[in-house]
């Protein structure tokens, strides 16, 4: 079944309802950097990674110690942070109108080909919350480790509806 076009979808909100998902709550940086950042319309987030309860659910290496599976399951999960993230920085998750861009680092094997299935765990998470017809551009590339055991970040950056002023007179 093809996934819903953004005009048929509802708000990123009550999309996540419709699905079933609740949000975890947002990750904290491990370092001295800020996780979100906003400039014109624009929202840029750090590298997420795939933690539940502030312990990384997944760890290790695509191709050693983990599957394609387990691959797609953390760029689900470090997806979903990434929307947390995002809400605790606008305030209303609403105001996201769409992914723009998704970068995916896998941490793999020299052998390892297949980063666009891991990276999917993510895109088809932002497909079925933004829809197809808005899509977004992806980088994926594999590294040799990520930060602590990391198998993959999730760095994106969403265009967001800015917040109405009223003028006073």
């Amino acid at each position: 079944m093809p996934a819903p076009s953004g005009s048929e979808l509802g708000s990123p909100t009550s999309r996540l309802g419709e699905l079933g998902i609740m949000l975890p709550a947002p990750p904290t940086p491990l370092g001295a950097y800020v996780e979100s950042s906003d400039a014109g319309n624009l929202l840029f987030l750090s590298g997420i990674l795939p933690v539940v309860n502030r312990k990384l659910a997944v760890a290790g290496r695509l191709g050693d110690s983990l599957s394609v599976e387990q691959g797609r399951e953390a760029a689900r999960i470090a997806a979903l942070n990434a929307l947390a993230a995002a809400k605790r920085h606008l305030g209303d998750l609403d105001r996201l109108k769409k992914l723009v861009k998704l970068t995916v680092l896998v941490a793999t094997t020299e052998q390892f080909t297949e980063h666009a299935s891991v990276a999917d765990g993510a895109s088809d998470l932002f497909v079925s919350i933004f829809g197809s017809e808005l899509g977004h551009v992806r980088l994926v590339y594999g590294v040799q480790s990520l930060p602590v055991g990391a198998p993959l970040i999730v760095d994106t950056i969403f265009e967001i509806a800015r917040e109405e002023v009223t003028a006073w007179t």
